[in-house]
């Protein structure tokens, strides 16, 4: 555990700087560094240790973050749970193996679940030999069933042994996303402050950038865009923030031009990852760019046919539950397309999620962007559905902000897209939703149709 001790070596030093803010509060280093070793003499009183796998059901708190720093130091295996998750978790809890559950409230205090009957992973079994702790997170499932991902916790702390610049970072993205806990290592690591959300409302987290002075939000497209609809933004002081990083999707044009505007102090970075393979280090060509370099120490990239392939020195171990998406090299295709221009790329979108009308490309992103420039759009999500002549062509699910009547706005749509878009790119159907069913709880669109849809001639 090199790494993982370098790290925990050098928080320690860090002593009296704050470490964490929650609930109006700040911890300094050395109290949270308290916490963990509470946590971890607690851990081997109850018998936790090497191997162990042991689930974590709450959010991002003070009492949480010092857990996960135990469980990684008595070499146990941490499988995270958001509470939204909780629908999924007794099947999750079976594929894992989960032995111990500690179920966290909002008040950070917590009981203690034991599962005799846990029947061990073959990969987790296998993974033992390696005698490092582990991390389980579970894909999302939006394109079926979902996969468990175990990775090697020693490995992913490799890459935060360098000492970088630390930030007062908003604790944005799910706690059972790797990107979250991405972002949980990154924060601590580099001597930043981890600053704990209470909710993911836009007020919310504008009142915590307020009080705790953050000076980093991780975030998704979807959820700037959601914060820009509810102007809730006018009421609080944001001019801490210095960086803003977006990824998890793809980012319209459009949002990221109106998104500067509410956060002028700040730079604008898009990230990118994959849960199988971690987070690489990205920088975008410039503030107003959606074009991007990515790779950095520890990761190899390349394009073929139109579609990033990527090999990480922190690849995950494997699937629970699914065969290797690894070749015998080590590369995985990340079923991303992109555009290339010199070292930078532009996403595209996933290869499953582009529509194919005629024979011809649609990329969602590029409708939507052209779509959010009407002044009555709060949110728009493109996907294709079945056509019997065409094979598929475009529909878009519109989110407004004042009611209005369906003819006049699907005219006023259509003459806006055609006068920046080829027809064929043209959504056949606007149909009006709901903001909230624009997107799942990690604020990620959702992109399938509606169930049965289909068009025809």
């Amino acid at each position: 555990m090199e790494s993982i001790d370098a790290v925990l070596g050098r928080m320690r030093k860090n002593d009296t700087a704050p470490a964490l803010f929650w609930r109006d509060r700040e911890y300094s280093y050395s109290q949270f560094m308290a916490l963990v070793d509470a946590w971890t003499v607690s851990l081997v009183e109850k018998g936790i240790g090497k191997g162990v796998v042991c689930g974590v059901l709450g959010e991002f708190s003070p009492q949480i973050c010092a857990l996960f720093f135990a469980l990684m130091k008595v070499r146990a295996i941490l499988v995270p749970f958001s509470h939204a998750a909780e629908p999924e978790m007794p099947a999750f809890i079976a594929l894992a193996g989960v032995q111990k559950l500690f179920r966290f409230n909002a008040d950070d205090e917590w009981t203690l679940e034991s599962f005799s009957d846990a029947v061990p992973n073959d990969l987790v079994t296998g993974f033992l030999q390696r005698n490092e702790p582990g991390l389980i997170v579970f894909t999302s499932g939006s394109t079926g069933k979902p996969k468990g991902i175990l990775h090697d916790c020693e490995l992913v702390m490799r890459k935060f042994v360098s000492e970088r610049e630390g930030w007062r970072t908003c604790l944005f993205l799910m706690i059972d996303h790797f990107g979250g806990f991405n972002t949980f290592l990154s924060t601590f690591a580099y001597g930043g402050v981890a600053v704990c959300l209470p909710q993911r409302t836009a007020e919310a987290v504008c009142r915590a950038i307020e009080q705790s002075k953050a000076t980093l939000l991780p975030t998704t497209p979807t959820f700037l865009n959601l914060l820009i609809a509810s102007g809730t933004y006018r009421s609080f002081d944001l001019s801490s923030i210095k960086l803003i990083s977006y990824g998890t999707e793809l980012m319209p044009e459009a949002t990221l031009s109106k998104v500067q505007s509410i956060f002028p102090n700040a730079q604008f970075k898009q990230t990118y990852g994959l849960s199988e393979l971690g987070v690489l280090r990205s920088k975008s060509e410039n503030d107003g760019s959606v074009w991007v370099r990515v790779g950095g120490t520890g990761f190899e990239s390349k394009i073929i046919d139109g579609i990033l392939w990527v090999r990480s020195e922190a690849n995950m171990v494997g699937y629970l539950n699914a065969p290797s998406p690894f070749d015998a090299e080590g590369w995985m295709c990340t079923g991303d397309e992109v555009e290339v221009k010199g070292e930078y790329i532009r996403f595209l979108g996933r290869k499953s999620e582009i529509i194919n009308v005629g024979g011809q490309k649609v990329f969602p992103i590029e409708v939507e962007t052209v779509l959010l420039q009407d002044p009555n759009v709060r949110e728009a999500t493109v996907f294709g559905v079945k056509h019997s002549l065409m094979g598929q062509v475009a529909h878009a699910r519109i989110s407004l902000h004042e009611p209005e009547e369906q003819g006049a706005l699907t005219e006023r749509l259509r003459k806006l897209c055609l006068s920046q878009l080829v027809k064929y790119k043209v959504p056949m159907r606007f149909v009006v939703v709901e903001e909230d069913s624009q997107h799942g709880t990690r604020f990620k669109k959702l992109r399938q149709g509606f169930d049965g849809e289909k068009a025809n001639p």
